[in-house]
C-alpha cells in the first residue's frame, strides 16, 4: 500500500506541470494548494540564436543543452529565421551533450540524438563531469541556457580553451500577479500549510523575494525551519534552499515529481500514522 499524505495541505509552486503534480498529491491523500511562483518569458534574442546556429554549423562543434524548453525555443526561432534545416543538419554533424531528460525528449521528437548525457541527478556538477571527458580546446561550443542564465558551465568551458557561444531563449520571472504568492506566504506563516514542495531553485528565490516585499521573510524562514515540511525535487533545488537558510527535509533519490510526492508521503506517515491525521 502506498504511503499517505493524511490530508496534508501541500503548497505546489510548479507552473509548467502543475496539474500533474496536483493529481499526484490528491492520489496520495493530500490537498494541493497550487500557487505558481514563476513564469517563462521569451527573450528577444534573435542575434544570440543566429550566432548559435552559425557556431553549430561549423564542423566539429559541441552543443551543450541545459534545458528542454530552451532547445524547443531555439528550434522554433531557427524555423522563424528560415534556418531550421541548417540547424538540424548541424546537430547531425555535432557532438550533443544534454544535462537531463527534458532536452533528450525534444531531440527525440525532432528525430535527433544526443551522444552524451549527464548522469542523475542531472545537476551542473554532473554536467561538468561529463564535459570533462571531452577535449574542447579551440573548439566551437554552443551552450543553450535555461531560464536562470547561470555562468558556471560556459565559464568553465572557456577556461579550458573553448570558443563558447551562448544563447538564452527564455528567462524566469515572477508571475504577473503576485498576490497569490503573498497570500501563500501569509498562510505558511500562520500555520495553514503542512508541506511546501519546490521543483526548481527559482521558486525558492521568488517565494522569499515576495515574502521580503511584505516584511515576512524572517517569519517565512522560521516557519520552513519549523513545523512545515520542506521538499526539494533534487540537490540543486535543495542547495538553493540551503543558501536561503532553509534545509530541505525531503530530497528524493530520483529527481522526479512522483518520487518527490512519495518521499513526502513517507515523511508524513512517519509523523502522523494512520491514527493521527495531519489535519483534523
Amino acid at each position: 500500500m502506498s504511503p499517505s499524505l493524511y490530508g496534508a495541505r501541500v503548497a505546489l509552486l510548479e507552473s509548467r506541470r502543475q496539474s500533474e503534480l496536483a493529481s499526484l498529491v490528491r492520489r496520495h491523500g493530500g490537498e494541493p494548494i497550487c500557487v505558481p511562483a514563476m513564469r517563462e518569458v521569451e527573450r528577444d534574442c534573435a542575434s544570440e540564436i543566429e550566432s548559435a546556429i552559425d557556431a553549430a554549423s561549423r564542423g566539429g562543434a559541441l552543443i551543450v543543452l541545459a534545458t528542454g524548453a530552451g532547445l524547443d525555443r531555439w528550434l522554433s526561432m531557427a524555423g522563424a529565421l528560415g534556418r531550421a534545416a541548417e540547424l538540424h543538419a548541424a546537430f547531425a554533424r555535432s557532438t550533443v551533450v544534454c544535462r537531463g531528460p527534458k532536452p533528450i525528449a525534444v531531440l527525440k521528437r525532432e528525430g535527433l540524438t544526443a551522444q552524451l548525457r549527464a548522469s542523475p541527478p542531472h545537476t551542473t556538477s554532473e554536467l561538468l563531469a561529463t564535459l570533462d571527458s571531452i577535449d574542447v580546446r579551440n573548439r566551437d561550443v554552443v551552450f543553450i541556457h535555461d531560464g536562470g542564465g547561470s555562468r558556471t558551465v560556459p565559464e568553465a568551458l572557456a577556461r579550458r580553451g573553448a570558443r563558447v557561444v551562448e544563447a538564452q531563449p527564455y528567462a524566469w520571472a515572477l508571475p504577473d500577479d503576485t498576490e497569490p504568492l503573498r497570500a501563500l506566504v501569509r498562510s505558511i506563516v500562520a500555520g495553514g500549510i503542512d508541506v511546501v514542495a519546490f521543483t526548481t531553485q527559482i521558486q525558492a528565490k521568488h517565494l522569499f523575494d515576495v515574502a521580503q516585499s511584505i516584511g515576512l521573510a524572517s517569519s517565512l524562514g522560521e516557519a520552513l525551519r519549523g513545523r512545515v515540511v520542506v521538499a526539494a525535487v533534487g540537490p540543486t533545488c535543495a542547495e538553493a534552499l540551503e543558501h536561503l537558510g532553509v534545509p530541505a527535509h525531503v530530497i528524493p533519490r530520483q529527481s522526479k515529481m512522483g518520487a518527490l510526492v512519495l518521499a513526502v508521503a513517507s515523511i508524513m506517515a512517519s509523523r502522523f500514522g494512520p491514527a493521527s491525521p495531519a489535519r483534523a
